[in-house]
């Protein structure tokens, strides 16, 4: 499958008991292609941009894409024309990050 579109949907919840942020999210190939394929980042430690990282990461270690280790995904979807959208939702509870990738 040649990947087109890379569209990444993260979901974050901030534990303010300890001051830590979590976060969930959902990689889609091909999004709304007939090779659209789905793949899930379980909730896990990390603020900011760390699931683009971790997308990155599960990707690569699938055989979905081939980077660099210092290669960031933006620069490898840039070189090899592909779509990268990416969005991240701040502020959610708990309970819905985790139920985000199931």
């Amino acid at each position: 499958m040649k990947v087109k579109t890379i569209d990444i949907t993260a979901k974050e919840w901030f534990d303010k008991t300890f001051g830590n942020s979590y976060f969930s999210a959902q990689i889609i190939l091909n999004y709304g292609l007939k090779d659209q394929e789905k793949y899930c980042l379980p909730f896990q430690y990390g603020y900011g941009d760390q699931y683009i990282y971790e997308a990155k990461a599960s990707l690569n270690q699938i055989n979905k894409i081939s980077t660099n280790y210092n290669q960031n995904l933006r620069a490898y979807c840039k070189e090899n024309n592909i779509i990268l959208r990416k969005n991240k939702i701040d502020n959610c509870k708990k309970k819905e990050v985790k139920e985000f990738v199931k």
